[in-house]
This record gives structure tokens, sequence and C-alpha cells, in this order.
């Protein structure tokens, strides 16, 4: 947001004596950070960066609260003449407690225009002037105090003014030209004949103020931010206003915007007001904080006494009764922000200076904690997916009901996974499945002219229930494209559907999952990360010292059968030697002919024993009669 330097002097006079550079360290000191600063109608104007949800400091107003916080100095008084109210000259009605309250008054124009000065400030913050007293004077009150207005042309507004919820289908040509089917969800200011305003959004084409405008309506009212929001979401819609009343206005400021536009309209336009009248109340005011020592400390981090608290507080405008061990806060009207006692807490040391806080590291306490089995599993699946040549992909956690329907469990409704406010129709489930995210991921990989794809995803997936949505982690994998072809000893051939049943044989699952076609030449499953088996012992065995002494190596030449399995010999041989000094068994050499006994075959087994010392021959000889004994009872023979 632009600030214009005089105009923020103008509401704190102590930031006159600061030059340029000064006050930008300040904002930025507190909080807000200058992203330029330009030259405009013979002042500096500063780039503010304000973040969403300080709506308060969206004026000129708000943030000259903020400099005279920081710097203890006063605020220029803001006291308009008043305006006496009397009994409504048009009615309005307050259908929707969207909007508790609203302020308005009737003025006939006269001949005057836009002054020269409000005309240069306007320029200087990029909203050009429109030559119309009444526009020109609510944009300048919104630049300046944050709280948007509207003028209506009285003349063309037919009956009285009602807020209420819109009827489904209620069309509204809004000052932009467009015409926008309104919905129930939208909150309208209307008169007999129908819409004739977008509340707290944007005004009408059938109201909106002329040259040939005689008399004008104004509003100044506090509609709902939850309301403003969705309403401008739902239509495109992002204007100065809702982008204050979506952050949240300030309802003491209603009557007094409404009292300042009359004064401008007065001194600028030599208006003439026929009434002044305000429906509805205030909202209740922010609920009361408690901030406690002991919180303030924690989050300080240092120790900060509740007076000190206490004072800082009351020079952002909040209302403070000080406890023996706590301070009791009522926020001021428009901070809505601060509504939690670690906002309090964050209040102080922002006033305070961040500058101010310690920059030392937390204290440990006690050695890491082990990572957990799941999440070990998990990095297991994962090593042993790319070892066989799969990407590992991430994707968005929410899809749009369409994909997520797709694929999706036919017991797994998206009622439950719907979220309230999301960022739109693609985005708005949390996901079912993986399997609709990873399609799309492979489609584009062949579009781009890969000619295969592998990819799998660990992640959660939603299933609806009672208590809300819950989390599992899931395993999905696509494979798709064509194997092979490089060289003709490996011909081309498409990807099917029994090459990702090996690999779920090679995960290890007892039972293969449903395969799914994704597309054409591509397939998926997915499977809950629980039903795999976990991952097995280490298979590279701990290092062992190489012995200094001599290995000492033996022959045995076995007749076996021809149906005997190399592995259960091996392992019944093994079995009978000390395994500390067992260094290799294995077959070096098979011997069929037809000189040797039918049905029987001569395997020569090779044996090396090594141990931290010299061993002898008749050790030797033990060991070797015990592995004879072992194979014999296999039904081994040793061979003459």
């Amino acid at each position: 947001m632009w600030i214009e330097r005089k105009a923020l002097a103008a509401e704190i006079p102590a930031a006159a004596a600061l030059d340029t550079r000064q006050l930008c360290e300040l904002l930025a000191s507190l909080g807000f950070p200058i992203d330029g600063v330009a030259s405009r109608e013979g002042g500096d104007v500063l780039d503010v960066d304000i973040t969403a949800n300080r709506g308060d400091a969206m004026s000129h107003r708000g943030m000259a609260r903020e400099v005279a916080a920081k710097l203890g100095q006063p605020l220029a008084p803001l006291a308009p003449p008043p305006v006496a109210e009397g009994a409504p000259r048009v009615p309005v009605r307050l259908e929707s407690p969207a909007c508790p309250l609203y302020a308005t008054a009737l003025l006939s124009l006269g001949s005057g225009g836009t002054p020269a000065g409000a005309q240069a400030f306007l320029r200087a913050l990029e909203a050009s002037a429109k030559g119309l007293p009444a526009v020109d004077a609510s944009n300048e009150l919104l630049l300046r105090y944050g709280h948007p207005t509207h003028a209506f042309d009285a003349d063309r507004i037919r009956g009285g003014v009602t807020v209420r919820w819109a009827v489904t289908g209620e069309k509204l040509v809004t000052l932009d030209g467009v015409t926008r089917t309104l919905a129930s969800q939208d909150l309208v200011i209307a008169d007999e004949a129908g819409p004739i305003a977008l509340a707290g959004v944007m005004g009408g084409d059938g109201t909106k103020v002329t040259e040939a405008t005689r008399r004008v309506l104004l509003e100044s009212a506090w509609f709902d931010p939850k309301t403003v929001r969705a309403t401008a979401r739902r239509h495109s819609l992002h204007t100065d206003a809702s982008h204050r009343f979506g952050r949240g206005a300030d309802p003491a400021m209603a009557a007094v915007a409404r009292d300042l536009l009359v004064d401008r309209l007065r001194s600028w336009a030599g208006a003439t007001l026929e009434g002044a009248w305000t429906a509805g109340s205030r909202p209740a005011a922010p609920a009361r904080v408690t901030l406690t020592g002991d919180l303030l400390t924690r989050v300080a981090g240092e120790p900060l006494t509740l007076g000190e608290a206490a004072e800082a507080l009351g020079r952002l405008g909040c209302t403070v009764a000080a406890g023996s061990d706590a301070l009791t806060v009522q926020p001021p009207t428009w901070r809505h922000d601060l509504a939690i006692p670690e906002d309090l807490a964050e209040e102080v040391l922002r006033l305070r200076g961040y500058e101010r806080i310690p920059s030392v590291l937390p204290p440990l306490e006690g050695p890491p904690q082990r990572l957990s089995p799941d999440y070990r599993h998990r990095q297991a699946l994962a090593r042993r997916l790319a070892h066989l040549g799969f990407h590992q992909t991430v994707t968005y956690g929410f899809i749009s009901p369409e994909a997520d329907a797709a694929f999706a469990a036919p017991d797994n409704a998206p009622q439950g996974r719907t979220l309230v406010n999301p960022l739109g129709q693609e985005y708005s489930v949390l996901r079912g499945t993986l399997l609709a995210s990873l399609k799309a991921a492979a489609e584009q990989n062949l579009r781009q002219g890969a000619r295969e794809v592998r990819l799998f995803e660990v992640a959660p997936t939603y299933a609806s229930g009672t208590k809300g949505p819950a989390e599992r982690f899931t395993l999905g994998l696509a494979w798709g494209g064509t194997l092979g072809g490089e060289d003709y000893l490996s011909p081309a051939r498409p990807v099917r559907e029994a090459d990702l049943s090996g690999i779920a044989l090679d995960l290890g699952l007892a039972a293969l999952p449903q395969v799914r076609t994704l597309g054409e030449g591509l397939f998926g499953f997915e499977i809950p990360v629980t039903d795999l088996p976990q991952a097995g012992e280490r298979i590279i065995p701990a290092f062992r010292p190489f012995s200094r002494f001599p290995s000492v190596e033996r022959d045995l030449s076995l007749l076996v059968g021809l149906g005997q399995s190399y592995e259960a010999l091996a392992g019944a041989m093994r079995a009978a030697l000390p395994a500390e000094v067992l260094q290799d068994l294995r077959c070096v050499d098979v011997f069929r002919h037809k000189s040797l006994p039918e049905g029987r075959q001569a395997w020569l087994m090779r044996l090396r024993f090594q141990a931290d010392r010299t061993l002898v021959g008749a050790e030797v000889d033990g060991w070797m009669a015990s592995a004879l004994a072992a194979a014999e009872a296999l039904g081994a023979k040793l061979r003459a």
C-alpha cells in the first residue's frame, strides 16, 4: 500500500521530524517493510508491505497509530463536525446479521468540485480523481482513514434500502459494467426493485453517482469479514473496499466516516444535509484477553515485567487492567488480530523492538529421539522402489471432486473430505487416492516425449469418518510407456499389467493388489503402507577384523542324489561347524558321468577355516568329520 509522507505527518506530527530513510527504518522495525520509495506530486510516497491480518494498518491513520505507539507521541485529533441525527428520510432495514450497523445521510449537492489538493493526494497514491466530489471524497477518506464508504444517487433509489441476502439467480450490474448472477450467500444492498450493490465489495451501475446526480445517499456500514471475503472470491471481484472489510474494519469508525464524508461534501461541493440516521448498533466488542507474567516471559525468552507490557499495550490503544500476576486487556475496536494471550505478548515484543530479542539457541533437553519405525519403513520402501528404477514424486494433497471420484473407494464419500474454504474447485477435496495425481504427472511426462515413466509416491490419503477425515500413509505407483528397444537384443514392447504384478511381488506382498488402467499404456496400483511387510534386517554384515593368522582349506568330494538341494546340504554342514572359524563353504565343482553310480552326481565342497590363532590339524580334521556326518545324514556319501 502507498503511504504519502505529508499525509502521514498530518496524522502524527512527530513523523515530520523524520527523514524518509528514518521513517522507512522505523516502519520496518514495526514489521512493515518498505518495498520502494517514489517521488510524486512534489513529495515522497512509500510502498509499505502490510500483512493480511493487519487490515487496521491499511490507511494513513492506521500507519500513524503504529508510528505514534513506537515514538510515544500523540496522534492528531480526529473530530469531524458532529452531524445531528434525526428521523430516517429513506427507510433502512437490516435483515442479515452480517450487517449489524448501517450509518447513512442524505445530502443535496451544490456546484463545487474536488479540491486540487485532494486530487493531488489521490494521484500520488495511484488513485485517479473522477471529478465527482461524492466519489472522490469517498476514495480519499478510504485511503486516509481505512473505512470504506459509498455514495448512491438518491433519486435513482426506489423506496427504502434493505441489507439482505440475495435471492439465487438475481442479477446485478456492478460499477465495472459486468452483469453478475448472485447466489444466496451474497449480501446485497437492495431497494424495492432489486439489488443495487454487493455489500462491502462494489456498488451497482444503476445507482452510481454521475455528473447529473443532484442528491446522494451515503453509506458507512460494518460488514462481516467472512461474508465479504467469500463474496469477493465467488465473483473474482477484489476491490479496495473488499480488501479492508474482508480483513476486518473498525465498527467504531462507521459513524465517524459518515460524518467525515458529510463534512467533505459540505466544504467541497456546497452540499446541504437533509438528514442523517443510523440503523442497527455496533457488534460486540472483542473479548478481553488475560496475559500472565509466565507466558510473557516464556514468549520473550527473558524476564519482562507486567508493567512494561501494560505500558506498551496502552500505547497500542488497549485498555489494560493490572492484577498481581496478570493483565486483563481489552483490545481496541480496530485490532481484530488480538485474540489470544500470545498475540499480546508478540505485540509487546514488536513494540519493544525485535532487535532486543536475544539471539541465543534454545536449550537442548536430552539426546535426539530415535526415528519412528513407521518412518524408517517408508524410507526403506522409497529406497527399494528407487533401486527398481522408479522416481519418487510429490503431489498436492488437495484434488478436484471429479479426479477424486475416478479412483477413490466407493465407500469413501468426498463429503467428509471437502474443504469449507478451498483455494479453488480443483483443490477442494482432501485426496482419498494417489492415483489421480500420479496419472496426471505420468501423462504430462509422456506428452513431453518420455519413452517410459515410472513414478511412485508415499504420502497421506484420507478417508471420511464421523470425527473428520482419517489420515493414513499410502503407496501409489504408476508405470507406463515403452520398455526396451535400445538394441536388437531387447525388442521394444509396451508396459503390461504383469510388470506391476512383478513389482508387487518384489515388495513382498502376499496377495497382488488391484492393478488399475490409468490411461492407454499406463497402469498403476495403490496400497496402504501398513499392508507392506516391514523391511528386514540389514543384509550387510557387521565388519569383523581380518585375522593375521593363515587360513586352512579342505575339500570334501561327495556323492549326492540328482535331486539333492544344495541349500539344504550346505545349511546342514554349516550348522555342524563353529561359526567363528568357518570362513567359507561352497560347491566348487559338479561332476556327472556314467562312471558314477546311477542316480548320483559328485559335488566338490570346499571349506575354509580361520581363527585369531594358529589352527592345528587335529581340530580341523574333527570339523571335517562333523561336516561329513551332517552331509551323510542327508544321504550323501564320501566319494572314493
